[in-house]
């Protein structure tokens, strides 16, 4: 728990000061750390800094009140298709009675979920509270001390106090997620706890055993006998509710624990027993009889025997009954979509159940609307038919249309499935509907609707251009849809105009640098601290070298298709567009937003697509005019707009290049337009390296270090600057160390027996002082003086020695320990591991961390079992450069720690096998820093886990990037036979040097690797590459992750090309001589020739991808190439590129062009054909190629017309017919239903309507309120004789005998 800086506003100094020295740090908690909010007394500090807190003891702090967040609404299923798990009784309650904590499981872990939600949204609270306290804090740091001293007391309590709050919250979450884990009866579904038979009528429930459906005597017995005598209890009629509904859960906990009864159920008395629960007049029976039904499905021949009990029409009974029926109707649908989890089972649905479906999905009101959608997607995808059939086509569109439904992109994949195969393209009546997701943009009358349906608009359009068959939906017909959205940009709705600008951010995959925030909020982007932050980003940027050498190791398919994407927006007139926004009188915030996005569109431009095709447009007449030809009432602000852009174009140019670059340009800028004096901090202006005496001590004393002795009055950024550059020179050091107290202060704000720095909270803004700290040790080691004076000083010994308390060995004990698990959480403590990191970089320094044993310190922490945060925070800053113990160190926590530590160090060897080799200076060591991690990576390789090999693998392959360590591996000869899948992609990369190919051959690797590839790998790759395209689009609309700099890996990059034993292969002459005496390649060619054209199935596509893939990854190396000019393979790959019906085959060949022309002859056979490749400035093909006409590229046959005449089969054959009958007042009758389909003779209909007239439902789609009205319309017993098949009695009116004789053969 962090205190606070200060008691109170009134107390006195010396007060503060005893409050300030006289805590007792707990490793058992915080409750024993600092004065709580309710006023307890300060505890002692044992040894020599212990002072009498008598006068501090009184001091006390009122508890701040705060609101708990209401849990979310009863009800576990709700229309935006999420779960949500809530108390039937109302409010729940955190304790029970006796009665309650045995009864009623499900209840229980619902208050559970309710509790552990109310604690995370007050941790939610109190972290927001933190925030804005320790924003405000640094606002206050920069005003006077004496005028903002009580404020900023205040303000450091409160900020105590939510951290305080903060733990204390944390540690009831854990424990009541602790509590939720306990076993226990396992939890049931909704329905399940809601059917549970009152306690009073079933009280021998409560003893229940692992599955609390089953006493201990029914454990005893056999399955079968259990079931039978359940069966048999069920006989009994006129029973309570409750008794039906408890017994149907003991069925259904029966089949879940004994999957196979269902594969020997007797159905003539298991359905009769069905049926009846199913003709109940209670709703919670009727509902328990679907559960206990749906369990009861085991294969396509129950269904069968199911729908022979007459469940369809008792389906479509439940569905359109009213709201107060829930229950029932939501069982009935799971039942439905029990069906499509059942091999063969989609074609037991009936079309007249389907049309009920439709009818739900029809009616926007209904809590199962969004499910009967889904649904209804579902069956789209594997068996599109059965929807056209059913009328559902249009319920899709029309949910695509109003932008209600929110799972608007499960919406979009489901019809772009259908659009990506001519022969599932023949379902969609036009090919056009996926345009409706534009309508909403395009008209201006719609634009005035919720903001919700705009926002899933937006999401709908950025889905369906994240895909192949999305984007050649929407540039049908000259890119018209995307020309409208752009075109959209003009109208007058802030809010649309904003999620425009969203979508083109987001399907550009443009990441908003640094300074966009102060940009868009109108700040100038050329004051100093613009530049420091560029030069920081600069540095960032990988170097030529590591550019040019993982070149072909990293293939981003993502970058190629955002190159296509932004050709094709460009095409439509996005640069136009942009600049009329710009030129015109919108918003200042947007315009500026589009000038963001001007400058981010031209220097994509320029990196991602040909010269031929972004010439065109790095050109901007329209925004650039000479002065003299502007007319005399231009706006100034439209002047500003062009100055914007041009500002913005300069800082993106200088983001790619090296930081002397961008500082150069930042000169010249200052020469041609006026920045403000005060945009520079002119103290950092003034200090240098080479400064003089006088300046020294003026910046010195302008640090207030010597003035006053609180830290938080010091200048930390003049400190920062001091550091960092005049004390590197040896007379301002030794100035500093003898001439004033200022480095005794400054190194003595670090001492931990201090508390000031160990004290200080683990905040964003608090990490300046690390940062301090840590060129601070670097600064003193790179000088004599500043070596012995930090050698002699107090701050290593009293380190030690808190280090020491850590050592069970040492004899020195605390009952506050320094490095407590709560201080090293949550203030600076465990951040003089770092201090100690940029020791342990100088030989020097370690000469001093062996000085004080506390190597001695760092072996015995690596074995502490219950101090892990420790451990990582040892092992993580340390610097294993120098060959010394800290090496002997981590190769212990490599192999005898626990495996989550192991996995931690061996991430750890990362930034050692990647680096450039280079050896240690200074030592006789034979072999570099790289290769030591290289070994103990290849030692890690046979780890009991596999998770830790698998680590090592991924490090080990993205060090093979560089030639020089992929033969140190190979020379390695690593084992990987053991690892199977996970190290193929490391073998793989062998393939790259003939040391590697001869040491695979050797291993007879290399053929048998081959055939495998051949014959079912290079088709597993196709599933592959889509896989991670898909997840690299879907990822799109999320918020980026902050990642550590540190972590070791990321577990899947996606939108990369996975490596291709082909393309390894061809890496090295052997590797062609044996693809070319394998004749693997010509018949890879045979294949894209011959089936290219054909209608194949689903394999067929995959095989003809396969064979894409292969021909691309063998082209993209120039030994490779040789391949592509014996055969006219490429001219193949262009036709199936512009002329294929299949569009995700179109992407594919798209992709594999842009891998041939990577390599030079590749680009020049590319070039021959119509395609031109992006280059760098050295003129080397980036691997982006575009066709010279995009409109032939995307030109699609919208429908053929042998697609719109089997369309018109299916709809005519599934149209509705026309029933009739020989007795007029029937067909009057029968009319009259059918006029209830019609919205205008719907209500006159309805008021004469007064017969039995269930043959029309099943073949017209109906509203679901008059559809529930017309079967609302029979009698109980009607239904009841028509499900059992019971005799009528001749006494029976004739309205009731058409019914039965009819049989509800359509239904």
């Amino acid at each position: 728990m962090n205190p606070p800086r200060f008691p109170a506003s009134s107390a006195t100094p010396t007060q503060n000061n005893l409050f300030r020295h006289g805590r007792s740090m707990s490793n058992e908690g915080a409750q024993a750390t600092y004065i709580q909010r309710d006023g307890l007394q300060a505890p002692l500090r044992d040894g020599r800094e212990a002072r009498s807190l008598s006068n501090a003891a009184n001091v006390t702090f009122g508890p701040r009140g705060s609101s708990l967040a209401q849990g979310p609404p009863p009800g576990s299923f709700s229309s935006d298709l999420k779960t949500i798990a809530s108390s039937r009784g109302g409010t729940p309650k955190t304790e029970h009675g006796p009665f309650f904590a045995d009864y009623g499981p499900a209840d229980d872990d619902k208050t559970t979920e309710q509790r552990q939600t109310e604690l995370r949204d007050q941790i939610n609270k109190e972290t927001k509270i933190r925030i804005g306290s320790e924003n405000l804090l640094e606002a206050l740091v920069s005003k006077n001390a004496k005028q903002s001293k009580d404020q900023r007391m205040r303000v450091e309590a409160e900020l105590g106090s939510s951290n305080r709050k903060i733990i204390e919250l944390r540690s009831e979450l854990e424990k009541e997620i602790e509590h939720s884990r306990r076993p226990k009866t396992p939890p049931r579904d909704r329905t399940s706890g809601l059917f549970q038979s009152s306690p009073l009528k079933s009280p021998q429930r409560n003893d229940g055993d692992i599955q609390g459906a089953f006493s201990e005597a029914e454990e005893a017995e056999s399955p079968t006998y259990v079931l039978s005598e359940i069966l048999q209890t069920l006989e009994n009629e006129g029973m309570q509710p409750d008794y039906y509904v408890e017994r149907a859960n003991r069925l259904v906990d029966l089949f879940k624990k004994y999957p196979s009864l269902k594969l020997d159920l007797a159905w003539p008395i298991f359905g009769l027993r069905v049926q009846t629960m199913l003709l109940s007049q209670s709703r919670d029976v009727v509902a328990a009889g679907y559960r206990v039904t749906r369990h009861a499905i085991a294969d396509r021949r129950s269904l069968q025997t199911i729908r022979q009990l007459n469940t369809d029409e008792l389906i479509m009974l439940s569905l359109v009954k009213d709201s107060k029926s829930n229950i029932e109707r939501e069982q009935a649908l799971k039942f439905v979509r029990a069906f499509l989890d059942v091999k063969g089972g989609i074609h037991e649905l009936s079309n007249p159940v389907l049309r009920t479906i439709v009818s739900v999905a029809e009616h926007h009101d209904d809590r199962l609307r969004n499910m009967s959608i889904l649904t209804l997607l579902e069956l789209l995808v594997r068996k599109p038919s059965t929807v056209i059939a059913s009328g559902g086509m249009a319920s899709l569109t029309e949910s695509l249309l109003d932008g209600n439904y929110q799972g608007s992109e499960s919406l979009a994949s489901s019809l772009l499935y259908l659009f990506d195969k001519p022969g599932d393209r023949r379902y969609l009546k036009s090919c056009h509907e996926l345009d409706a997701a534009f309508t909403i943009f395009t008209d201006p009358i719609a634009l005035h609707v919720s903001e919700e349906k705009l926002k899933s608009s937006a999401r709908l359009i950025t889905a369906l251009l994240s895909s192949w068959p999305g984007l050649f939906s929407a540039a049908n017909d000259g890119f018209a849809a995307i020309r409208g959205l752009l075109q959209s940009l003009s109208y007058p709705s802030l809010l649309a105009q904003d999620l425009i600008f969203d979508i083109l951010f987001a399907v550009l995959h443009i990441k908003a640098p640094s300074w966009s925030s102060s940009f868009l909020a109108g700040r100038r982007l050329t004051t100093y601290g613009r530049v420091a932050n560029l030069g920081t980003e600069a540095t960032k940027a990988p170097s030529p070298l590591n550019r040019e050498e993982n070149e072909d190791c990293r293939v981003r398919l993502t970058d190629h298709y955002t190159a296509v994407l932004l050709a094709v927006l460009l095409q439509s007139g996005l640069h136009q567009a942009l600049s009329n926004l710009i030129q015109g009188e919108a918003e200042p915030a947007l315009q500026r937003k589009a000038a963001l996005l001007q400058g981010e569109v031209l220097e994509m431009a320029n990196r991602l697509l040909p010269y031929s095709f972004s010439a065109k447009f790095q050109v901007v007449p329209r925004l650039v005019l000479p002065i003299g030809l502007l007319p005399a009432d231009t706006p100034l602000t439209q002047i500003n707009m062009v100055y914007q852009v041009d500002s913005v174009s300069r800082i993106l140019h200088r983001s790619q290049g090296d930081i002397n670059h961008a500082l150069t340009s930042m000169k010249r800028s200052k020469q041609h337009h006026t920045v403000p004096s005060h945009s520079f901090d002119t103290a950092k202006l003034k200090v240098d390296i080479d400064m003089d005496e006088i300046r020294f001590r003026a910046a010195v004393a302008e640090t207030q270090v010597l003035n006053h002795i609180k830290h938080i009055k010091w200048n930390w950024d003049l400190i920062e600057d001091l550091v960092e550059r005049p004390l590197k020179n040896p007379k301002r050091l030794s100035e500093a160390i003898s001439g004033t107290k200022f480095l005794k202060r400054l190194l003595g704000f670090y001492r931990p027996f201090k508390y000031r720095f160990s004290d200080t909270p683990s905040t964003k803004m608090n990490q300046r002082y690390v940062r301090i700290g840590v060129s601070l040790m670097k600064t003193l080691l790179q000088n004599g003086e500043g070596i012995t004076y930090l050698s002699e000083s107090k701050f290593l010994r009293q380190l030690g020695e808190c280090l020491a308390q850590l050592d069970r060995t040492s004899g020195l004990t605390s009952t506050s320990p320094l490095f407590s698990p709560w201080r090293t959480s949550e203030t600076l403590t465990g951040c003089y591991f770092s201090l100690l990191g940029a020791l342990s970089s100088d030989p020097k320094g370690l000469q001093m961390i062996e000085r004080w044993h506390m190597v001695n310190i760092f072996y015995h922490i690596i074995e502490l079992n219950d101090r892990h945060d420790l451990v990582e925070l040892l092992l993580g800053n340390m610097d294993f450069t120098l060959d010394s113990h800290l090496r002997v160190m981590l190769s212990k926590a490599l192999t005898a720690s626990y495996k989550h530590i192991r996995i931690f160090a061996t991430g750890l060897l990362r930034k050692y096998a990647t680096s450039a080799p280079s050896s240690v200076d200074g030592l006789r060591s034979r072999s570099s820093v790289c290769e030591w991690a290289i070994r103990l990576l290849v030692t890690q390789l046979y780890d009991p886990d596999v998770e830790v090999s698998e680590v090592a693998v991924q490090i080990l392959e993205e060090s093979c990037n560089r030639k020089s360590h992929l033969e140190y591996v190979v020379q390695c000869r690593p084992q990987l036979d053991h690892l199977n899948e996970i190290g193929a992609p490391l073998l793989l990369r062998f393939l790259s040097t003939s040391l590697g190919y001869q040491y695979l051959d050797r291993l007879d690797y290399i053929t048998q690797e081959m055939d495998d590839w051949f014959s079912l790998r290079n088709y597993r790759y196709v599933t592959l590459v889509e896989a991670s395209l898909t997840r690299a689009f879907s990822m799109l609309m999320q918020e980026p992750s902050k990642t550590d700099p540190n972590e070791p890996l990321r577990p899947q990059d996606y939108g990369s090309l996975p490596p291709h034993f082909y393309r390894e292969l061809t890496r090295t002459q052997e590797g062609c001589d044996l693809l070319r005496d394998s004749g693997h390649f010509d018949d890879f060619v045979a294949t894209i020739t011959e089936t290219w054209t054909e209608d194949a199935d689903s394999e067929g596509l995959v095989k003809l991808k396969g064979c894409l893939w292969a021909v691309g990854n063998i082209g993209s190396m120039e030994l490779g190439a040789s391949f592509l000019e014996g055969s006219d393979v490429v001219s193949w790959i262009v036709k199936v590129a512009e002329r294929s019906e299949v569009t995700s085959l179109r992407g594919t060949a798209f992709f594999v062009l842009g891998l041939i022309s990577r390599s030079l002859h590749g680009m020049e056979i590319v070039a021959e054909h119509g395609w031109d490749a992006a280059t760098d400035q050295s003129g080397r093909s980036i691997g982006y190629c575009l066709p010279q006409q995009l409109g032939v590229f995307f030109s699609m046959k919208a429908v053929q017309q042998r697609e719109k005449h089997e369309f018109r089969e299916i709809r005519d054959e599934w149209a509705p017919r026309h029933i009739t009958d020989e007795d007029p007042i029937h067909e009057r009758v029968l009319s009259l239903v059918g006029d209830t389909a019609n919205a205008v003779l719907a209500k006159k209909a309805a008021t004469d309507l007064n017969g039995q007239v269930r043959d029309v439902l099943g073949s017209h789609n109906f509203r679901l309120p008059v559809r529930r009205f017309l079967l609302d319309l029979f009698d109980k017993d009607v239904m009841r004789r028509i499900v059992l098949d019971e005799e009528e009695s001749e006494n029976e009116s004739i309205q009731t005998q058409r019914p039965s004789q009819a049989r509800l053969r359509l239904l």
